[in-house]
């Protein structure tokens, strides 16, 4: 079975019940771990130091209001009811809705948009602008446009969800307990050391208990939950009602409001319902969290406040939090599953770290990074050991440093909310431009969840000194690394763009100037999506020759989750027909896999041999686009396209044509080491001028293959400003120097490996 096609019509389809179920089971230790752990904190958080120790219940009433309410309006009617129908064929997270957003404000990353591209069967024709929402289409376009302005970073990159993921309070627990236990802080960070170091066996191996783990936890905290509230205060259910809110906030005044850092923290991990789609079903998801997940919280939470309520004499109560109202009895059996849940909830957070750094390395706003897939069978396990390390690295500076869950939680708080605001943003857009409903509703959404997560957000604020500082260092950190490496590509590109050859100029190569032709393919990798670039006429001004075939290769990321195999390469020609030379653009979108080098070299050569077998006018199999006066065909894969042209590589000993009823070989007529054969469609014939094209693409694979690379430096232009010299000349400069070199050419030969050394003035 054909794994990349699979994957590529992950869209939504119909499932049967059992398989929901059993995908709905599996969102607990994926998605949940997260959510699920927050009453470990939240009580102890919402009272640290900024409450008054009271003989009333209004003060724990009021919290426990918050908290419903909270979890209610959040993640049930904001996350499940709303923005989980807001994927991107299947896809969510911040990254589905901007993509969503860039298709209509038509931009991206890099000015490489085709014609094309919007004929993706991923693309979403139907959310294209109409005369309708002309309005919308302009406020869309300054809102995402305006992040696009000459060197600007990309919107998904304000959003601090690596931050978040870095920073989330599965480590809040860990250090929770372990300071509980009058253990030393070493202990902590040999916990999470271990837990960094088995990222690298994937979480196929490592998290196939995850979904257990958060169901016991769950079913544990709800039991709990439900004896507190019987055995000691089972009014408790009032404090439902908002009312308490309201007192909370008149009797605490400011102390209250600081407090809505710690109580937002019950709603840490809410993202991830979204961030998560793709692994699973809008409704799994939601059947998972509204069953099971939500209902366990509440008791959880009800049953803490049932508790502290009949216990105002030892003030310590309060700053304890969930572990003082589990009976004494079972302490350590829930100590232990706690600590489970904790490491499965770390777990999630890490590898959809992962995610999110791969994402944006695909569009090319992150330098880039190793990219390790764990598993042959689920695309999105992956593993990173530069993120991982830094990550491991960042968490214990912050273990160590802060020493207390306060500093650690309100560090966490800021993140997530920041998370959520930036969704409710973006949703509102959503709404007009791909919902096609009315402005209105749009304001309506974004000033009631805005208005909600807007006080939350200034609460969690307002403790910049006391941990919040931490999410926004790191943020301006992340923001400058991401600002500079986008900078400095889309310099470089406009340079490709501005610098790019003509082509009369290569009209113009001829015997005059010396050039020869030799055997075999010379790929040259541009960013280009049209016209030669200058790093071929560089090439050939300094050595005076190149291949018989020459092929333009342009690796381009689109805006959206996958692309289908069968649509997977653009190919054209560049200049006269008897130059040999040819364009190829492989589309991938942000979460597709790039395939092993062989594989791809192979598709890339069929899918050439079938632009020439399918290039007469009356005979098209493919669908074709005029790109800057040069057409271009799509044409699928090897595995996808079945009646297209197929290649073999053997070292056997051939000479003749072998025909049969369906495919007939072409072969090489002369001995040689290694034997190329195209396996060319009996019907419809070919005619004589391509057959020799094919065979001269034959001969000339047979002969080997050239990559040639630029190895290029950006300089500012003299006469820059002070700021561009030292983002062009210091900063990207370094950026470039160490991270990793493309994808494709990691697995190149250094023997067949070309090198060509250019200056670039920015």
């Amino acid at each position: 079975m054909d794994l990349e096609g699979v994957i590529s019509n992950n869209p939504v389809k119909k499932d049967s019940w059992k398989t929901v179920l059993t995908l709905a089971f599996q969102s607990l230790g994926v998605v949940y771990g997260d959510l699920s752990t927050s009453p470990l904190y939240v009580y102890k958080s919402a009272f640290a130091e900024d409450i008054q120790h009271s003989e009333t219940n209004e003060e724990i009433y009021g919290v426990l209001s918050f908290v419903f309410w909270t979890l209610t309006l959040i993640p049930l009617v904001k996350y499940v009811f709303i923005v989980l129908r807001a994927d991107d064929n299947g896809e969510g997270g911040t990254f589905a809705l901007y993509s969503l957003l860039c298709r209509h404000a038509r931009v991206s990353s890099l000015p490489n948009c085709q014609l094309a591209d919007e004929e993706l069967s991923e693309y979403n024709k139907e959310v294209i602008l109409s005369n309708n929402n002309s309005v919308a289409g302009f406020l869309c376009s300054i809102w995402v446009g305006a992040f696009h302005v000459k060197g600007a970073t990309p919107l998904p990159f304000l959003d601090p969800d690596t931050l978040e993921r870095a920073y989330k309070t599965e480590f809040i627990v860990l250090y929770e307990f372990i300071d509980t236990a009058d253990v030393e802080v070493p202990v902590a960070c040999a916990i999470l050391v271990f837990l960094f170091a088995l990222q690298h066996y994937g979480t196929h191996r490592v998290g196939f208990l995850f979904a257990p783990v958060v169901l016991t936890w769950l079913l544990c905290i709800s039991a709990i939950g439900v004896y507190n509230i019987f055995h000691w205060n089972p009014h408790v259910y009032q404090a439902l009602s908002p009312y308490y809110m309201y007192k909370f906030l008149k009797k605490t005044q400011k102390g209250g409001w600081m407090s809505l850092g710690g109580i937002l923290l019950c709603i840490t991990g809410s993202e991830a319902m979204f961030a998560d789609l793709g692994h699973f079903t809008q409704l799994s998801i939601k059947i998972a969290f509204t069953f099971v997940v939500y209902p366990s919280l509440i008791l959880a939470y009800m049953g803490q406040a049932a508790y502290l309520s009949k216990h105002h004499t030892i003030e310590s109560n309060y700053r304890i939090g969930f572990y003082v109202s589990v009976p004494e009895k079972i302490r350590w059996p829930v100590l232990a599953i706690a600590i489970l849940a904790a490491v499965v909830g770390s777990q999630a957070i890490i590898t959809g770290t992962f995610s999110i750094i791969k994402q944006c390395s695909s569009l090319g706003c992150f330098p880039k990074v190793k990219i390790i897939h764990t598993s042959s069978k689920i695309h999105g396990q992956i593993y990173i050991p530069e993120i991982n390390w830094t990550l491991m690295f960042l968490c214990l500076a912050v273990t160590v440093g802060f020493r207390d869950t306060k500093h650690l939680g309100n560090a966490s708080g800021l993140a997530v909310i920041t998370v959520m605001l930036v969704t409710t943003c973006l949703m509102s857009l959503v709404i007009v431009l791909c919902w096609h409903k009315s402005i209105f509703m749009a304001v309506c959404f974004i000033f009631f969840f805005g208005s909600i997560e807007a006080l939350y957000f200034s609460a969690s604020l307002i403790k910049f000194l006391e941990g919040a500082w931490v999410p926004i260092a790191l943020s301006l950190t992340f923001l400058i690394v991401m600002y500079v490496w986008h900078y400095g590509t889309l310099m470089k590109y406009e340079f490709d763009v501005q610098n790019k050859v003509s082509i009369n100029w290569l009209l113009s190569l001829g015997p005059n100037l010396g050039i020869v032709r030799v055997r075999g393919i010379g790929l040259i990798h541009t960013e280009l999506v049209s016209g030669i670039p200058a790093i071929f006429s560089h090439f050939v001004t300094n050595l005076p020759a190149f291949h018989q075939v020459v092929v333009f290769l342009c690796i381009k990321s689109v805006p959206v989750p996958h692309v289908r195999p069968k649509e997977r390469f653009l190919v054209g020609r560049v200049g006269p027909k008897e130059y040999r030379l040819y364009r190829c653009i492989a589309r991938y979108g942000y979460r597709d896999i790039h395939k092993d080098d062989l594989e791809f070299e192979k598709d890339l050569i069929c899918s050439i041999a079938e632009f020439i077998r399918s290039e007469r006018p009356e005979i098209n199999l493919g669908i074709e686009y005029l790109e800057n006066d040069e057409k271009m065909t799509v044409v699928g894969t090897t595995s996808s396209n079945l009646d297209g042209v197929k290649m073999c590589e053997d070292d056997r000993d051939v000479s003749e044509i072998v025909g049969s009823s369906e495919m007939r070989e072409l072969k090489h007529s002369e001995k040689a080491r290694k034997r190329v054969r195209f396996l060319v469609p009996e019907s419809p014939r070919i005619d004589l001028d391509a057959q020799e094209e094919l065979q001269e693409l034959m001969d000339a694979r047979e002969a080997g293959m050239a990559f040639i690379l630029g190895h290029c430096y950006v300089r500012a232009k003299s006469g820059s400003s002070l700021m561009k010299k030292l983002v062009i000349n210091l900063g990207y400069d370094f950026l470039r120097r160490n991270s990793r070199g493309p994808t494709y050419a990691l697995g190149i030969p250094r023997a067949s490996t070309l090198e060509v050394g250019m200056i670039y003035h920015v």
